[in-house]
This record gives C-alpha cells, structure tokens and sequence, in this order.
C-alpha cells in the first residue's frame, strides 16, 4: 500500500525504477491501475500487432513507435528514460513493461499538447493571420528539435499540410490540428 502511495507521489522519479520488475512487481500493477480497461484494451491489440511471435514482448526500439500510435507525445528521450532503445535489438519489452510506460509516459507533463504547438507556430506568423511560410515549417521539421527524416517530413507535409497560397504560405492550424488528431477548425487564425 505504502509503494502504491509512493508511486503516486513521485511517478518521475520512478521511471528508471520502473524498470526493474522483478525488486518493485507492484510498481507496474500500481501504474497500470489509473488507465481505464478501455485504455489497456487498446494498449493490449498494439501490443499484438507489434509482438515478435515467441519472444512475449516486441523489440524497444520501436517502444516510440508503439506509444505515439496511442495518441501520446513522447520526446526521444523520455522514451530512451522509459527504457527504448536507439538500436534494434538490445532489448524487448513485454506487455506488462508496455502497460507501465503507457501509463508513464500519459501522466508526463513534458509531452506537447495541440494549444502548446498553436502557441509555438503563432511565432512565426509574421502577420498573425493564421499562417505561415511553408518552406520554414519543413525546415524547423527537419532541423529543428527530433529531426524528421526526409521521408517522414513528406509523409506529414502530404498528409497533413493544405496547399501554399501565391505567397509560399500555409495555414499552420489545420495542419496540426490534422498532426494532432483533432478536428480542423473552420476559422485558421488562432485566437
């Protein structure tokens, strides 16, 4: 019981003990039990879908991957903190470790949230009308920050970004609104 409070108190501090299962068990249980059952149920067919058939678990380089496909945010390195791995290979993560890094990484208050970003693109919306050059978000994607590969910044632009005006511009609340999962708003100039 005293674990379970701890844990509740300081989930930070936990994160490298929360690795080790085997000297703190209930420290995943604990973790786990603030996810709803829906939650798990959709942490449990990723899990499947990514799991390497004999193994029990799925490889942690993909720990990134798995998690950002559950709507989360996680930087690079709070997932390496987590336990994922820059390298295929070194390590495999089962589904109790999974649900635990879920639970980690939802209550990490470093993720961006969808008004975090508005607010980092309104800087450079020179003329505060909801837009901005097109060619500067592609580069602030590839060099900037968690770099995009050149595939993965097309794959967005592609997918997420609305056609240049005349001026090489693009309204950039739509364009995360769409990275985001949300619903694009009619009116493009942040409030």
């Amino acid at each position: 019981h005293d674990l379970a409070v701890f844990c509740r108190l300081i989930p930070r501090e936990l994160t490298l003990l929360s690795h080790c299962g085997k000297c703190f068990p209930k420290l995943h249980t604990t973790m786990a039990d603030t996810l709803s059952k829906k939650e798990i149920e959709k942490i449990k067919d990723v899990f499947m879908l990514f799991e390497e058939k004999g193994v029990g678990g799925f490889d942690a380089f993909f720990l990134g991957t798995l998690l950002r496909s559950l709507g989360l945010n996680p930087s690079c390195a709070f997932i390496e903190t987590l336990g994922g791995t820059t390298e295929p290979g070194k390590k495999t993560v089962n589904l109790d470790e999974f649900i635990a890094y879920y639970a980690e990484a939802k209550n990490n208050k470093d993720q961006g949230v969808y008004e975090d970003f508005i607010e980092c693109l309104k800087l450079y919306d020179k003329l505060e009308n909801g837009y901005m050059p097109a060619a500067e978000l592609t580069h602030y994607l590839l060099n900037l920050g968690e770099r995009l590969t050149d595939a993965e910044c097309d794959e967005v632009c592609r997918d997420c970004m609305d056609e240049e005006d005349d001026d090489g511009n693009i309204p950039y609340i739509p364009f995360l609104a769409r990275m985001c999962e949300k619903p694009v708003p009619k009116n493009v100039k942040p409030m």
